[in-house]
Order: structure tokens, then C-alpha cells, then sequence
């Protein structure tokens, strides 16, 4: 299938992929999962007299891909890349793959109630949990609203976890565990709480089977998993041998941390690295806000340099002093005093990730979807730090203040050159610009997915971040940062 692979030259020993057996189904078939819990998971098999198998769906999308996966016996290659080195990784572990939009909700409703599956994990960003700012399931979101009208062919993710619940209820099929691998904190958390605010909806007998039989684990998740573009896939099949549409280049890092909470069984992960834990959450914060929280920096900064590629910007001496000092002064001050992790090394190794050349992560890929970003990676950290020192009212965390006023710059300038901006809430956002013209940062305030009540009602967060804006649109953004770090040196 792929000359230039063997597994045994990998330290990658022939388990007998004739005994896989589809235990998980995840949704979201994407690059992130291809590279990160699928390895895992093909680790730990070499563990398990009867590995696990990993069946893909894809909510959305359409075409013969997934039949082109089928055809190349469902392998897949990974490029695993250090700064200095590269390795070849054979990825075993899927049994198949589908398209709802090319098989039905039927067929993904068929495979979702084998009796042998045990987990249902996810990686379907933020927007595809369906929640309000609050927390609770949004019933004004379209997704829900077609699937509330038509509970038995669903259309969200949501939606079609609950159906095959209900359908193995009804079939005295036990429950299996929902396993968010997003970044959002407290995933399992919330992914429960939409699932049983759905069932409810739908059958409150239901939702009382659901809050006693299934589970809903935590995960915190990392490695840096670029977009493949056309360079990448000629560097992959000179590397591999063969063309291979679902192959990937990935950082060597990688890391999942995960909640000890399953219903019915569940992969040896620990035995390849994965940590078990009984509380999550302080190291999702602490990779949400130290590492993604930095990429958000970088990418709307960045972009507004123009830069291209995360690596870039740290061949830039400034951002990269803007980004650890983010790190290290900001985003790790916010963080839970629960977490037994040195801080600063920590910070370091994010900044020698992103500096790594071989990884040409987009600013344009993390700049995705800010709206649903920027609150659990910056508005949090920022309401948080105004309760620690050396933090307050009067001394609030600038380096955050002002990656908020480059992501107005950022949403502004798609606006402005009528590019498109990759954004659940675009529409909400250009109206508003729309509707004021004139005074942008003051438009753009007035969004609440991003600006809640809390932080509004402090009048010097809104100051900063409007003389942030300013400084960017008078000066330009060079000038506005280097104004930034000799605030920064001045409040020392």
C-alpha cells in the first residue's frame, strides 16, 4: 500500500488487524483526531488481546473520500516531525469511515448502535456542541430547531448521540460513554449537559436513562496538526511512496490527558502515555489558555504583521518576547493552584513548539472560529487574573487586552477587504460593523458571544481594549506593539 512504510522498521509490531473490532465510533473524522487519539489508540492496541477499532463519521461534508479510505485498506501514514528529525507512523486502527451526507443519518444511526460499541468521541470544534454563552443547549440554534422537529433523523451531533441512545435503550443495548476530545473546558462537562438538555426536550424518561447508564469524560487534548495543503501532500508521498489523501504532518509532541470515567470499557491508553486522571479541568485551563491562548495572540497579531505561519512569528524577536511574557506573567498567574506542573518550563516548551519550521501551522487555520475561542481562552483568564495579584482594576493583564483589539483589527480588515471571515457568528459581526462605520471597536464591543456582562461592566477593560484598537489604527501594528512592551517594561 505504502512502499517506503513497514511497521517493524518503526517499532511497530503486526497486531492482527483481522481481530479490530469497531468499540469506538468517533464524529468528526478530521486531521486533528487522524493524528492525535487515533495514534493513541493504535499504540495501546499492541496491548489488547482484541484491539479497539475506530470507525469515522463525518457530520457535513460529502464526496467519495471516504470510499478512496475503504480503498487503501482504511491506513493512513503520519508524519511525525521534530525540529530535527522526522518519523513515519502507520495509523491501523480505523475499521471504515462515512459521510452522513453521502450514506443517511440511518447508516450512521446503524453503526452508533453495534452492540460492541463502547465510546462515541468527538472533535467537532466549539460550534458544534450547541450551546448558549450560559452553558445550556441553545434551542435557537438552526441544528437544534431541525432536530427537535425531527428527533428520528437528526442533524447536529447532539442530536444524532441522543437518537442512538434512545435506539439502544429501546433495544436494552447498554449506554456508551461521549468523549469530547474539543477544546473547551470542562468538555464532558458540557457535552452532558447538552446531551441530557436535548433528551429532555425530547423524552424526559430518556434523559433519566442517560444521567444513570452513560458517561461523559473529560479530555484534555494537544499536538500542533497543520491543514495539509499541496506541499504537504508532495512531502507525504515522496516520503511514503504513493499519494495519500488522508496522510498527515504532525509536531512529534504530543499529549491527552484524561477522566477515569467510562461506562463500558475503554482502551489501555496509559500504557502509551496518556494520563488518567480524576479531575481535568486544571490542565485544560492550563493548555487552553498557555498554549491556545498564545496561538490566538500570534494568529491574529501575527496575521496583522503578515505573517503566514505560527514559526514565523517567533523569527520575530518582539512577538516572541510578547508571547512568553503572555505566557508566564498572564496566562499561568490565571491558572489552578490544583496543578503540580513547573509553569515556566512549560512556557518554554510551547515557545521551542512553536518555533519548530518543519510544522507550518497557518495563522490563518488558529484565527478560525474566534467567537467561540476567545472566551474560555482569554475573557476567562482576564476576569480571573482581576482577582490576583499583582493584578486589579487598576493594573489589568495588557498582553491579553491587547490580542482582543487585534482580533477586532483582524475582523475589521475582513470587513473592509470583503474577505471572508471563518466565523460561526460572521454574519452577527458585519452587521454590527455595518451598522457602525464609524467607530469599529465600539461596534464590536456590543458583542456579547465574546464580551459578556462581567467584563462590560468594568469600564477599564473596555478603556484598554479601546486604546489598544486606537493605537493599532493610528499608528499601525508595529508601533502599537512596541508601545505595548514598553508599557509592559514600564509596569515592572
Amino acid at each position: 500500500m505504502f512502499p517506503n512504510i513497514d511497521p517493524i522498521s518503526l517499532e511497530q509490531t503486526h497486531y492482527a488487524r483481522d481481530a479490530l473490532v469497531t468499540k469506538i465510533v468517533h464524529i468528526g473524522f478530521g486531521a486533528f483526531h487522524r493524528a492525535h487519539q487515533a495514534v493513541y489508540t493504535d499504540l495501546a492496541n499492541e496491548n489488547e488481546d482484541r484491539p479497539w477499532g475506530i470507525y469515522g463519521i463525518n457530520l457535513f461534508r460529502a464526496g467519495a473520500l471516504t470510499e478512496q479510505f475503504a480503498a487503501q485498506d482504511n491506513l493512513m501514514v503520519l508524519l511525525e516531525k521534530s525540529s530535527t528529525s522526522m518519523q513515519k507512523r502507520l495509523i491501523r486502527t480505523f475499521t471504515g469511515a462515512m459521510n452522513i451526507q453521502d450514506k443517511g443519518i440511518d447508516a450512521a444511526l446503524a453503526k452508533l448502535c453495534e452492540p460492541q460499541v463502547a465510546i462515541v468521541s468527538l472533535t467537532i470544534t466549539e460550534k458544534g456542541y450547541c450551546l448558549s454563552p450560559e452553558g445550556q443547549l441553545d434551542t435557537t440554534n438552526k441544528l437544534i430547531i431541525n432536530d427537535l422537529a425531527n428527533p428520528h433523523h437528526p442533524i447536529s451531533a447532539i442530536g444524532i448521540i441522543t437518537a442512538a441512545l434512545q435506539e439502544r435503550k429501546a433495544k436494552n443495548l447498554p449506554a456508551f460513554s461521549v468523549m469530547s476530545c474539543d477544546n473547551i473546558p470542562e468538555n464532558g462537562h458540557k457535552t452532558r449537559q447538552a446531551v441530557l438538555d436535548y433528551a429532555a426536550l425530547i423524552d424526559s424518561e430518556l434523559a433519566k436513562w442517560i444521567e444513570s447508564n452513560a458517561s461523559f469524560p473529560s479530555t484534555m487534548v494537544d499536538r500542533i496538526v497543520p491543514a495539509m495543503d499541496e506541499t504537504g501532500q508532495r512531502e507525504l508521498e515522496l516520503a511514503v511512496g504513493s499519494r495519500d489523501e488522508f496522510g498527515l504532518i504532525s509536531e512529534a509532541f504530543k499529549q491527552w490527558v484524561i477522566e477515569d470515567s467510562f461506562c463500558n470499557g475503554r482502551p489501555q491508553w496509559e500504557s502509551v502515555g496518556a494520563v488518567m486522571a480524576n479531575n481535568v479541568l486544571p490542565y485544560e485551563e492550563m493548555k487552553l489558555r498557555m498554549l491556545n491562548g498564545s496561538h490566538s495572540f500570534l494568529a491574529y497579531i501575527g496575521a496583522l504583521c503578515g505573517y503566514q505561519y505560527i514559526y514565523q512569528c517567533m523569527e520575530d524577536p518582539l512577538l516572541k518576547a510578547l508571547t512568553l511574557q503572555l505566557m508566564v506573567n498572564e496566562q499561568a498567574t490565571s491558572l489552578s493552584a490544583e496543578l503540580d506542573t513547573d509553569l515556566v518550563g512549560y512556557a518554554h516548551t510551547l515557545i521551542t513548539r512553536f518555533s519548530n519550521p518543519n510544522i507550518q501551522h497557518q495563522t490563518a487555520q488558529i484565527a478560525m472560529d474566534g467567537s467561540q475561542k476567545l472566551p474560555p481562552r482569554v475573557i476567562d483568564s482576564i476576569l480571573t487574573l482581576l482577582q490576583r495579584p499583582p493584578y486589579s482594576d487598576a493594573n489589568p493583564p495588557k498582553i491579553l487586552l491587547f490580542l482582543l483589539a487585534g482580533w477586532m483589527h483582524f475582523v475589521q480588515q475582513k470587513y473592509r477587504d470583503q474577505e471572508t471571515l471563518v466565523d460561526p457568528a460572521a454574519d452577527q459581526l458585519n452587521a454590527l460593523l455595518s451598522a457602525n462605520l464609524d467607530n469599529p471597536c465600539a461596534a464590536l464591543l456590543q458583542f456579547k458571544g465574546v464580551f459578556n456582562k462581567p467584563f462590560l461592566s468594568n469600564s477599564t477593560l473596555t478603556e484598554h481594549v479601546t486604546r489598544f484598537y486606537q493605537d493599532i489604527e493610528q499608528h499601525g501594528i508595529r508601533a502599537a506593539l512596541e508601545s505595548l512592551a514598553f508599557l509592559l517594561r514600564k509596569s515592572k
